[in-house]
């Protein structure tokens, strides 16, 4: 018998890439933000809050970048394309 690993499904979205909300604590300034030049920003209360698509590679990319910037990483949330506008 094979069995088969069941793939979740991306909500319709190319596979390589996916939507993501990554949540920073405090407001970050232009020379911070101008290091995520693939993300949107918004400031929510106390947090930085960016939001784009990445692939796998990318994404892994901001979260080594926040790393290195030092920032506090609060949430990293992929998201469908119908959530978007709740955020």
């Amino acid at each position: 018998m094979c069995s088969h690993l069941i793939r979740p499904d991306p909500g319709g979205m190319d596979p390589a890439s996916a939507r993501y909300v990554i949540r920073i604590n405090g407001h970050l300034g232009a020379m911070l933000l101008s290091a995520f030049p693939a993300m949107t920003w918004q400031r929510q209360g106390p947090q930085t809050v960016l939001t784009g698509v990445l692939d796998r590679p990318g994404l892994h990319g901001v979260l080594a970048e926040i790393e290195s910037l030092g920032l506090e990483l609060l949430e990293v949330r992929q998201i469908s394309d119908r959530e978007v506008d709740d955020t």
